[in-house]
């Protein structure tokens, strides 16, 4: 293998590039007719290398200045690297827990402090004054130096980005000084400054306002990718904070706050505006070629289909042919490419565990060394894989990996009929071959297997791939493959195709690992979207049996009314109640006949007829949620803010002075909710379903809202409760949503209701308050926003049509009967008071006489406080709930002291107490087969 080195450190100046594209050759094109995707060409110089790269790069322009042409589009001239905004952020968090370790823990800064001053006090005078000279003016004639070096370079641009960055880190240390002198607290102005000792009962600078802005154009110029100068640059660093510090100018945190900042704004300013593009064109890369032996004479660069992924995971490849040899196949890798979804794969790290990710950023010789070892690695395993033979640096911003060309279509290009049970075997024993010797691909989608014309398949893209592959890992490309062939051919040939070569037990053992988080994001996306055109194909379905049963019951209505003029007009309650019954059953056959499988479902039915023992459970990829984090989040939030409510109040006078009366009376009204409850579901239920067990299924749901938001977890426990009490899924979903759709409209009612009355409680005249007028225009202007922006009317309006499709005729079945409308709406109003009344209690067990609040503005901060926590992501609103309630106590007249208190025994009451009731009895009802 070769493998040389082009260009030095200098690889962004672009002395030696070629004067005048020329015309294209037609000798870019694969001489078989095989190569997938548009191509563009590129070709003639030596190159936009530097220094060390142009005299071999012109001495064979020289030589083949007749044979090489072509030109390539020209790159962007700056971009917007995902590493900057990294290191912005990494330079505010380090900025946020400098101040914060100044902030609450003085005791510290102020003996580190006391440390340095008397360690470096034992320093020579004269020693320390020579360091501050040298320092002093060395650390401005550095930049000035390196600006001098880039303008005979040619590099203008970067000494101008510099100079913003300098300007810009000026402002913020200016009005850094500005806030620590006046508005900081007193802490962190301590371990800032310092009695200054030039000037008698002045303080030192927060901030240097000229080191700032030094380092600010060192970094942002780049300083610190060039050895020498990065030296030279920490070397009058370290000699300047040593002077400041040995002479008192300044402190420990005021250097490292200098530093945060200095390289936050650099690093801010480079996002900004972009950064110079040293991406190595085509001509680059042609004189990359001839310095490693090959005489190229065109290039064409290949356009890939899926920019979403290949961007991430593939570099970019050109065709390339060679005056005296076969064509070659030839991979570009650079930073900024590399760079690209980090974000993506930093999320993914974080929430997968260590076995389902890999490095979110490695440096280019690794992703260099990495693929060229798995190149050898397959094809050593027997298996059709590209033949690596040579590699190259392109500067210290790209690398190359040259191999012979392979030619051929991707599977994601094949026309269906040619994809045959013999390629679907051979694609398998390519997979067998690899895991034969541990290698996992990691990423086995349509676009990594090439066909060639002889129809040999033959496995590219084996960057991401791994070698000595756990069996997790393995079992992941079996699962990835199955679902990639799956989306071509069906599930059942996928799954008989890999049967045949891998054997059954190995397609068993993958089914755990069948799971969308364990397939590659491309994949992901295809699965989303055809469950979307799944159910927009339901959805469809039965909206047109609605329209055929309303339509064939105008019909039959017109022609009684045309044979039997002397029936009354509207017909008998029997009638109605048929032809709602006849309707419903029209809408469940057609959403069962329009209902279809996900192909993962299908891959499984297919595995497991073959292994009906087969392991189904889905393996734990998550190391922690979305939903976790969020919940987390929101939770710590809401204990600060009741922590800092907290703090103030004596809780040792309150118990002791608490009327236990009222404490009882709110366990009554929390122990009541629950019958309402069950009143407020089976409302909606025309199917006969026991009270008793729907009570126990409330009181599970105080155990399930625990660990899911009370928005999902109480929706998802009712609907599989009804299912197990023998309604039909589709009835039981329409139940509940029936139920929340009247929950909804009954709490808008009273919300209103009770915020007008609490308007006008106060006021002789019956005149609205501020408060609903300004919610009632709040929500006009919503609507007006919404029926105005066409993406968020045809949203909502496809999620009325789904509504209307099954919640509707539910709604329809309960109206004709007038007992189980008043249970239901009994019910939910019966549960609102119970809330309230609980609240109430609570705030009298710790208030006085003079303290209660009356009971529509109970009613108002409840309902506005179950609203917030219904709509909050953490599990039964935890931290949403509190904070609300305790502030809209607050607001409407009572002590915190009492407000704090009352919420506190409201939540415990009813929230955390019933969950070990809830708890036994969700384990009661999943025995009885009733969950």
């Amino acid at each position: 293998m070769k493998q040389q080195g082009v260009h030095p450190e200098d690889a962004e100046s672009t002395s030696g590039a070629s004067s005048r594209p020329d015309t294209a050759r037609a000798g870019g094109k694969d001489p078989e007719g095989a190569a997938a995707g548009e191509e563009e060409q590129v070709g003639k110089g030596s190159g936009t290398g530097p220094e060390a790269g142009e005299t071999a790069g012109r001495d064979a322009e020289e030589a083949y200045a007749d044979e090489v042409e072509g030109d390539e589009p020209l790159l962007p001239a700056r971009v917007h690297r995902p590493s900057d905004l990294v290191r912005v952020l990494v330079g505010v968090l380090g900025i946020v827990l400098l101040l914060a370790v100044a902030a609450f823990a003085h005791g510290t800064t102020s003996g580190l402090e006391q440390d340095i001053n008397k360690g470096t006090g034992q320093a020579p005078d004269v020693f320390s004054k020579i360091a501050g000279l040298v320092s002093s003016i060395a650390i401005l004639l550095v930049p000035v130096a390196f600006a001098i070096e880039r303008l005979i370079k040619r590099d203008g641009l970067r000494i101008a980005d510099g100079v913003l960055a300098a300007v810009l880190a000026h402002g913020v240390t200016l009005a850094t000084d500005l806030w620590v002198a006046r508005a900081a607290p007193e802490s962190i102005r301590d371990a800032l400054t310092q009695p200054s000792p030039g000037d008698v009962g002045s303080l030192t600078d927060p901030v240097h306002g000229y080191l700032a802005p030094v380092i600010a154009y060192m970094t942002a110029v780049g300083m610190s990718r060039r050895p020498r100068w990065r030296a030279v640059l920490w070397a009058v660093l370290v000699l300047y904070a040593f002077s400041m510090l040995v002479t008192g100018y300044t402190t420990p945190f005021s250097i490292l706050l200098t530093l945060l900042i200095g390289w936050a704004v650099a690093y801010g300013t480079l996002y900004a505006v972009g950064s110079p593009n040293v991406r190595p064109t085509g001509r680059t890369l042609m004189a990359g070629l001839r310095h490693v032996g090959f005489r190229p004479v065109s290039a064409a660069r290949e356009e890939v289909a899926d920019a979403q992924e290949t961007a991430t995971d593939r570099g970019r490849r050109y065709f390339v042919t060679l005056e005296d040899g076969p064509p070659l196949d030839v991979t570009v890798v650079d930073r900024e490419q590399q760079a690209q979804g980090f974000f993506y794969r930093a999320w993914r790290n974080l929430t997968l565990r260590g076995f389902a990710t890999r490095s979110s950023l490695q440096s280019l010789r690794q992703a260099l060394e990495q693929e060229a070892l798995l190149a050898y690695a397959a094809i050593a395993a027997g298996a059709n894989a590209p033949k690596l033979i040579a590699t190259s640096e392109l500067g210290p911003d790209a690398v190359m990996l040259v191999y012979e060309h392979t030619g051929g279509r991707t599977l994601d290009s094949l026309a269906d009929d040619e994809i045959t049970d013999d390629l679907l075997r051979d694609t398998w024993l390519q997979v067998k071959a690899l895991q034969s010797r541990r290698i996992a691909h990691r990423r086995l989608v349509g676009d990594a297997i090439l066909v060639d014309r002889s129809g040999k398949v033959i496995i590219t893209d084996l960057r991401i791939g791994e070698i000595a592959a756990n069996s997790l890992l393995l079992r992941m490309d079996i699962s990835q493959l199955l679902v990639t062939v799956g989306l071509r051919v069906g599930a059942e040939r996928a799954v008989a195709s890999a049967v045949g070569v891998l054997g059954p037990d190995a397609v068993a053992d993958c089914l755990p690992m069948l799971q969308p988080i364990a397939l590659s994001r491309s994949t992901r996306a295809t699965l989303r979207r055809l469950a979307r055109e799944r159910a927009e194909r339901e959805r469809e379905a039965v909206l047109e049996a609605s329209r055929l049963s309303k339509q064939a019951r105008s019909e039959e209505t017109t022609a009684d009314a045309g044979t039997e003029s002397d029936k009354p007009d509207k017909p008998d309650k029997k009638t109605v109640r048929a032809q709602a019954r006849a309707e419903k059953r029209a809408l469940d056959e057609a959403l069962d006949d329009a209902r279809e499988e996900d192909l993962l479902t299908l891959i499984r039915h297919e595995v497991l007829r073959i292994r009906p023992q087969a392991p189904v459970e889905p393996a734990r990829l998550e190391r922690v949620r979305p939903r976790t984090l969020i919940s987390f989040i929101a939770g710590a939030i809401g204990a600060y803010f009741l922590l800092t409510q907290l703090t103030h109040i004596e809780f040792g006078p309150l118990v002791a002075n608490a009327q236990w009366g009222w404490v009882a009376a709110a366990v009554l009204f929390s122990a009541a909710s629950y019958f309402a409850a069950a009143m407020a579901l089976l409302g909606f239920v025309p199917e006969r379903v026991p009270f008793r067990r729907t009570v126990a299924a409330q009181v599970a749901g105080s155990f399930v809202k625990i660990v899911a938001p009370a928005a999902v977890g109480g929706v998802a426990l009712n609907t599989r409760f009804l299912q197990r009490a023998g309604v039909r899924p589709g009835l039981a979903v329409a139940s509940v949503g029936a139920s929340q759709l009247f929950g909804l409209g009954c709490h808008i009612l009273m919300l209103l209701a009770f915020g007008y009355l609490t308007g006008t409680e106060k006021t002789p005249s019956l005149s609205p308050s501020r408060t609903v007028i300004a919610g009632l225009l709040t929500v006009a202007v919503l609507v007006l926003v919404v029926t105005s922006v066409p993406f968020l009317r045809k949203f909502v309006v496809t999620r009325v049509r789904s509504l209307f499709a099954g919640v509707v005729p539910r709604m329809l079945d309960v109206l004709q009967r007038p007992q189980k409308l008043i249970t239901g709406i009994g019910g939910m109003l019966l549960l609102t008071a119970c809330f309230v009344m609980c609240l109430d209690a609570s705030i009298r067990a710790f208030g006085s006489e003079g303290t209660s609040l009356s009971i529509a503005s109970v009613a108002v901060v409840f309902l506005a406080g179950n609203a917030l926590g219904s709509a909050a992501p953490t599990p039964g609103g935890v931290g949403a709930v509190e904070a609300t309630l305790t502030v809209g106590l607050i607001a409407v007249g009572l002590p915190s002291e009492v407000a704090a208190p009352a919420v506190l025994l409201f939540r415990l009451l009813t929230l955390w107490l019933p969950v070990l009731p809830g708890w036994l009895a969700f384990n009661h009802l999943t025995r009885k087969g009733a969950l």
